[in-house]
């Protein structure tokens, strides 16, 4: 899906419950899962971020997430990134 599709925003609408569905590509696309957000008034809209996950840590002035799992081959990769672009 290309990214100008909702860099500009998209319609969509509100339940009476004050519930907005946010469509599933855009979903898949930033990792958002079920789960707790934090939300900020942002000027006149809302500000949806999820929290960051425990295994975050700092190098060099940087938020990294600490390696977990297996380690990740050049081929690995290539097929990571094939799958990406399909």
């Amino acid at each position: 899906m290309p990214s100008e599709w909702y860099r500009d925003g998209m319609k969509a609408s509100m339940d009476k419950a004050g519930r907005v569905v946010i469509p599933a590509s855009v979903r898949e696309r930033l990792g958002l899962v079920p789960g707790p957000v934090d939300l900020f008034i942002d000027g006149t809209g809302v500000r949806i971020e999820v929290e960051a996950p425990d295994n975050v840590v700092e190098r060099e002035g940087r938020a990294v997430i600490a390696a977990s799992g297996h380690a990740l081959t050049s081929d690995d990769v290539r097929e990571l990134r094939l799958a990406d672009q399909r």
